[in-house]
């Protein structure tokens, strides 16, 4: 047997439109799965119950001091969601704006931006949970939901919150994913 025989046993042959079928349904479940799509159960992308989570655990609440935007996102990002501070900042600001959500589920303090208007740099401003946030939580350290290792595996995370009210009805929701989307008003 020839090297040249070996190499083609170790290396199977493959259909390109089989592997970029098979590859691209991988990837995008991951993308619907772990970023882009609100899980119903709680109406929130992993981004959005991140920070309510992580805000949740410093005890970032209603009867707290607000806090800078950089530090909930350094939290967040440090502890739970390594896809970059841009996309958790812009998930944390959405949550404060009453142009983007019925019921607002972060407190805002300073330039979180209007329709025509970016926001401010994270370090110019401050958030707190709200009070109807904090009902997305309650009972979490009641075994309600089941918790999974977070991306290092030293942090423990919801999979999903208790959520004692529908927020995907009332807040409804808006997502892009890789052949699919959603935009629920």
């Amino acid at each position: 047997m020839t090297d040249q025989d070996r190499t083609i046993e170790r290396f199977p042959e493959i259909e390109i439109t089989d592997e970029m079928e098979a590859s691209f349904i991988d990837y995008a479940m991951s993308v619907i799965v772990s970023r882009a799509l609100p899980d119903v159960r709680d109406g929130l992308k992993p981004v959005q119950r991140r920070i309510i989570y992580s805000m949740f655990e410093n005890n970032i609440g209603p009867g707290s001091a607000h806090r800078k935007c950089s530090k909930v996102v350094g939290d967040v990002m440090g502890n739970y969601h390594t896809h970059g501070d841009q996309a958790i900042y812009d998930a944390l600001v959405r949550m404060g704006q009453d142009f983007s959500m019925r019921h607002l589920l972060i407190d805002p303090q300073g330039n979180f931006g209007t329709i025509d208007d970016p926001p401010g740099a994270a370090r110019y401003t401050e958030a707190r949970l709200t009070k109807l946030a904090t009902h997305l939580l309650d009972g979490i350290n009641e075994n309600t939901v089941d918790f999974t290792d977070n991306y290092s595996g030293e942090l423990q995370e919801p999979s999903v919150l208790p959520a004692r009210f529908p927020n995907l009805l009332v807040n409804g929701a808006q997502g892009i994913a890789v052949g699919m989307a959603t935009n629920i008003p």
